[in-house]
């Protein structure tokens, strides 16, 4: 029996591996266990407080074998480059990355630890030969299989979106707006309290990223900007800070707003058109001069999904993206099967027998 660790750095990763743990679990062959990092946020805006225990007792009391070992396994599993990957023996380590998005910091963890290889598995064509284009190619063993992350979307009958708009109280003769800022960059400072322009035309859902809560990598101020606008709008429905599944709302909702967040890539795969909002510092660089972004924003599904720079634009833009026209749509389609492979809800599978494979040549 194979003895096999997913490296959960951060709680939302978890959706990033669930999927394949699912498929994993049905193996006499496989032992699964899960580690948990300590996913901190800033208490009094001073104190990092570590959130490890509270996933921990979560994930047990869930089934979940649960341990804060890193050596003695077979092979690592992890949603992002390990932190400290000295800690852990040298088995094949495999990656799935948290987001499927066009942020470079994917690419970037993995080829700063020069000292570790990783199999890597991308959603589609895209990634890879971004990748290429950049010279990063080498550095990793690269598997275009599809993302695991995505397979709860195909899969018949897990989402029930009537039902979860009838919990939200949501009005079900309108549209829904999904509205899922990144935390940084984000426009959040930019459409400010305009974002209430969709209402009451249609429903609104907030999903805020998981760092727009815990004021470490973002202030406390994005969360409590919401959380103000939903107690004074009953149309405004904000995500609980504890639901950090953001599929079942992209799954509701009939368009979406963002910035630069993987949940517009999210979108894409499910075929609908969504609103990006071109932020004005788009140029922005990691410090050893890679851009943060994969591509300039004004390009990104160009032609798809309707781009704006103001609030001004919001509500012709959501008209348009909830009527596409033929042109939009055909555009949506190519850029749909550019960027992903295989979405079919079968990307657990292919990810397992590709692991299956490379830990029987390990033997």
């Amino acid at each position: 029996m194979k003895k096999i660790l997913f490296d959960l750095k951060k709680e939302y990763y978890f959706n990033s591996l669930h999927p394949l743990f699912i498929a994993m679990s049905k193996d006499p062959e496989y032992d699964l266990w899960i580690r948990v990092g300590k996913d901190q946020h800033r208490f009094l805006g001073v104190f990092l407080v570590s959130n490890r225990s509270r996933i921990e007792k979560d994930l047990v009391s869930k089934g979940f074998q649960v341990t804060d070992k890193t050596t003695g396994f077979d092979a690592i599993i992890c949603g992002d480059a390990l932190k400290y990957p000295g800690r852990y023996d040298d088995v094949p380590k495999f990656h799935l990355d948290h987001g499927v998005g066009i942020k470079t910091l994917r690419i970037r963890n993995i080829v700063k630890q020069k000292d570790v290889r990783y199999h890597v598995f991308l959603e589609g064509r895209y990634w890879y030969d971004y990748i290429k284009s950049i010279g990063y190619e080498d550095n990793a063993d690269f598997h275009i299989t599809g993302l695991p992350k995505l397979d709860p979307f195909f899969w018949p009958g897990h989402y029930d979106s009537r039902k979860l708009k009838r919990k939200l109280g949501l009005d079900p003769g309108k549209k829904t707006v999904l509205f899922a800022p990144s935390y940084k960059p984000s426009c959040i400072e930019y459409i400010g309290d305009r974002i209430l322009d969709v209402i009451p035309e249609y429903n609104l859902v907030v999903k805020l990223h998981p760092y727009s809560w815990g004021g470490k990598y973002a202030p406390h101020s994005q969360h409590k900007f919401y959380q103000k606008l939903a107690e004074n709008h009953r149309e405004v429905y904000l995500v609980p800070r504890e639901e950090f599944d953001v599929y079942p709302y992209l799954n509701l909702a009939d368009t979406m707003i963002s910035d630069t967040s993987s949940v517009v890539n999210e979108f894409l795969a499910l075929g609908k058109h969504g609103v990006i909002y071109e932020l004005p510092h788009s140029k922005l660089k990691h410090s050893d001069g890679m851009p943060v972004l994969s591509i300039d924003p004004v390009d990104w599904l160009a032609g798809a999904f309707p781009h704006i720079s103001s609030p001004e634009q919001l509500r012709d833009a959501l008209k348009l993206a909830l009527s596409p026209t033929e042109a939009m749509t055909a555009k949506l389609t190519e850029y749909r099967n550019y960027y992903f492979t295989g979405l079919n809800g079968d990307a657990s599978q292919r990810v397992k027998e590709c692991i299956d494979s490379i830990l029987k040549k390990e033997r």
